[in-house]
């Protein structure tokens, strides 16, 4: 009786090693983002916002965020959309720090499902000058809902 025991666990083992096998032949796939907005704000950091990655889900935090973007000058103007169906989409804003002229830019490079997690690449650009205004840019996207976590690098 010992010896079934041990047969039928042996058996369950290498089933259970075959499945984690399956999970090592996913391949990381590029989703495609929309880009919302691009640019900077130009408030001398009154809109409060620090340099951050955010991720939004519902129509209320993205309400707040375009309200305080909007706090010094009426930015979300420029958004290529403003009403998001998040049922079926999630918000991504990158905010970089603020900077002492117009030289520098943030840019959502690419967006890659992995098997574990969402990945958010992204890159600063800076020129060694630019008109002399204080400007925080910023990137804002949206991609398919997810509810694998969001990791940004």
């Amino acid at each position: 009786m010992k010896i079934i025991v041990f047969l039928f666990c042996s058996a369950f083992l290498t089933l259970s090693c075959k499945n984690d096998d399956d999970n090592s032949h996913f391949q990381p796939t590029e989703i495609t983002f929309t880009e919302i907005a691009k640019g900077e704000l130009s408030g001398n950091g009154q809109e409060g916002i620090s340099q951050s990655n955010l991720v939004l889900n519902n129509q209320t935090s993205w309400q707040n965020l375009m309200t305080q973007m909007d706090s010094y000058s009426n930015v979300s103007d420029m958004f290529s959309e403003t009403s998001i169906d998040f049922d079926n989409y999630t918000v991504i804003a990158i905010f970089d720090t603020i900077r002492p002229h117009s030289g520098y830019s943030i840019q959502v490079d690419s967006v890659f499902e992995e098997l574990d997690q969402i990945t958010i690449n992204y890159s600063e650009q800076s020129l060694s000058s630019g008109f002399a205004v204080i400007i925080q840019p910023f990137h804002i996207v949206k991609i398919p809902i997810t509810s694998k976590p969001i990791v940004f690098q």
